[in-house]
């Protein structure tokens, strides 16, 4: 003969505590879901902003030439990362159609040393740089040459259309 199997009824005080634990465990797994995601939101976000900073020029170098009245003529600045001296002209003067201005090294006491030719009638030019030829420069001036600028080896016609000091930006 079989006997019925029989079941015991669940105490009412035992379901309570497994609902209780079942909810306590649902809320932890949405806690650390979200705490997992809030962090990789947060790494995307740290990710980003040092990507921008990246692309965020730097001055390192900076001058003011200025003209025989002491009026600025030229903002120069050097961003290592482009590799590029720009020069952006402050007043409307403007080079004669058989004229070029040059940029010169004025810092050593023997023979100024060339850093470029600017573009004609650009309202900002660039002259490629690096920071190794930019560091021992203190001096820098414009002259007005022959188109083309200066022969190699040629000294700047004088006198001089800007001049000004070269400041090595602290950082």
């Amino acid at each position: 003969m079989t006997t019925p199997e029989t079941t015991e009824p669940i105490p009412p005080y035992t379901t309570g505590w497994r609902l209780a634990t079942i909810i306590c465990l649902v809320i932890l797994a949405v806690a650390a879901a979200s705490g997992v995601g809030m962090y990789e939101m947060f790494n995307a976000q740290i990710g980003h902003l040092q990507a921008k900073l990246k692309n965020v020029p730097q001055t390192k170098y900076i001058a003011v030439l200025l003209d025989a009245q002491q009026a600025p003529g030229v903002l120069v600045t050097f961003d290592p990362q482009d590799g590029f001296l720009q020069l952006q002209r402050l007043t409307d003067i403007k080079e004669g159609p058989n004229d070029s201005m040059q940029l010169w090294d004025t810092s050593a006491s023997g023979q100024p040393k060339s850093l470029g030719v600017l573009t004609p009638k650009l309202k900002t030019a660039q002259l490629p740089a690096t920071e190794k030829t930019l560091a021992a420069v203190t001096q820098l001036a414009i002259s007005v040459e022959n188109r083309g600028g200066a022969e190699a080896g040629a000294l700047p016609l004088q006198p001089y259309l800007y001049r000004g000091a070269l400041i090595q930006k602290a950082f």
